[in-house]
């Protein structure tokens, strides 16, 4: 059954088929695999994986008492899987004009790990209406801090990411002022990859985190490895030229 749905009532409800594989694991074993799950986006919130529960492991979901509801897809019924009580759920009535899922359930993110085809996948799924262009650049970029010029660059990656400002990365070589002090924290981006981040030192002052990089970006963002980028709206200014410097 291939079910697609946009709602045009808020709410926002989009439905779409994926034509990727979709696996579930708790450890190594896999408890559902599926090539026929469909994607939903609720009030352009990231894109949650519903899969048939024909697709799961007999004995794999285990009925729960626990009910609850959403505002756009109605009641909502949860079961458990192993080590992961009311972890899964799925809608056994909808609204008016809402396909039929009744037959797919989902599972919280973080109960299980996750698998688009062979490659396990982090933080949430790719919305696929989701772009990330990384662009080179020689237009004249300026990083400033406490009103100080500390970056000066025309060796610039462009990264253009759907409904976000673009980010400016560069050769941490193209520092004027200032000094880099490792710091622990990494975040994770489904897009782009783990980021690490950077302090960033001026005159006596730190700045905490408002510099980071990927060491090993993911294929599709992979022109950024390795060049930092500072924290726009954390710093006095990002100025970017008009055209080439020279």
């Amino acid at each position: 059954m291939s079910i697609a749905y946009r709602s045009s009532e808020i709410p926002a409800v989009l439905i779409e088929p994926t034509h990727r594989r979709i696996r579930l694991k708790i450890g190594e074993q896999t408890i559902a695999d599926t090539i026929h799950a469909i994607v939903i986006y609720e009030n352009g919130g990231h894109p949650v994986y519903y899969l048939p529960k024909s697709d799961f492991h007999e004995g794999a979901l285990k009925p729960s008492s626990k009910t609850g509801a959403s505002p756009a897809l109605g009641a909502r019924r949860y079961w458990s899987l192993e080590g992961a009580e009311d972890s899964a759920w799925s809608y056994e009535t909808v609204p008016d004009g809402v396909p039929d899922f009744s037959g797919y359930t989902t599972v919280a993110w973080n109960a299980v790990r996750w698998f688009e085809e062979d490659e396990e996948i982090f933080g949430h799924p790719r919305n696929v209406h989701w772009r990330v262009d990384t662009i080179n650049s020689s237009r004249l970029v300026e990083v400033f801090v406490d009103g100080k010029l500390v970056a000066r660059t025309t060796r610039a990656i462009f990264l253009f990411e759907t409904n976000l400002i673009a980010r400016y990365y560069f050769p941490a070589e193209d520092l004027i002022a200032g000094s880099l002090t490792d710091s622990p924290l990494t975040t994770y981006c489904p897009y782009k990859g783990r980021a690490s981040y950077y302090h960033f030192d001026l005159d006596g002052k730190r700045h905490e985190n408002i510099v980071w990089y990927y060491p090993e970006p993911l294929h599709e963002s992979s022109r950024i490895k390795g060049l930092i980028s500072f924290y726009n709206e954390k710093i006095d200014e990002i100025r970017v030229s008009a055209g080439d410097a020279g």
